[in-house]
């Protein structure tokens, strides 16, 4: 491959890999720590990761625990649950926060479904940025350094990769939308 189509496939990764990470904070039903990861705590004046201020587990398929490694941190943490987008409310027994993830109704689910659907095209979105981006950068090289049929197979394997990124896209989507339907 090119050398100048790879920093393209390395901005289109990152932008695949965003979307796996955000895709994964959505909750689907089970308990998953990764419903956390953007929440933070105010450790000492400081916002901080959930999981840099304790340890979170899940005892039962339906349940997270937090046993932070402070225990005067369980108002902080439970504050900064609260103040998210989780929708879940934080309970403790003075030194474990617990968050009992309740059964998705059926509209919950269609929501769920259509936020990850709205993600992904905010992905695709990404990735079509950056090939326009790529295409742009070609054309100003038209002028100057190569031909026009290597601008045309330049621009033709930018297109390869970014139906290569579209469709992985598409396939983490059907994917999260799939485990989010299932009853």
């Amino acid at each position: 491959m090119d050398e100048r189509i790879k920093g393209y496939e390395e901005k289109m990764q990152k932008a695949y890999d965003f979307l796996l990470s955000d895709l994964a904070t959505v909750r689907a039903g089970r308990a998953n720590p990764h419903v956390l990861d953007k929440i933070r705590v105010d450790y000492y004046g400081t916002p901080t990761p959930l999981q840099q201020v304790g340890n979170v587990t899940v005892p039962e398929p339906r349940m997270l625990q937090i046993a932070p490694w402070e225990k005067k941190m369980i108002k902080d943490i439970e504050k900064a649950i609260l103040a998210s987008d989780i929708g879940i409310t934080p309970s403790n027994d003075g030194s474990v926060v617990r968050l009992v993830f309740p059964e998705l109704t059926e509209e919950r689910r269609k929501d769920l479904a259509k936020e990850v659907k709205k993600k992904g095209e905010e992905g695709k979105v990404a990735v079509r940025n950056i090939r326009r981006d790529g295409n742009d950068a070609f054309k100003k090289l038209a002028k100057t350094e190569i031909s026009e049929d290597e601008i045309k197979g330049l621009e033709e394997d930018l297109q390869k990769l970014t139906d290569k990124f579209i469709k992985d896209i598409d396939k983490a989507i059907d994917e999260k939308s799939q485990e989010i339907m299932k009853v």
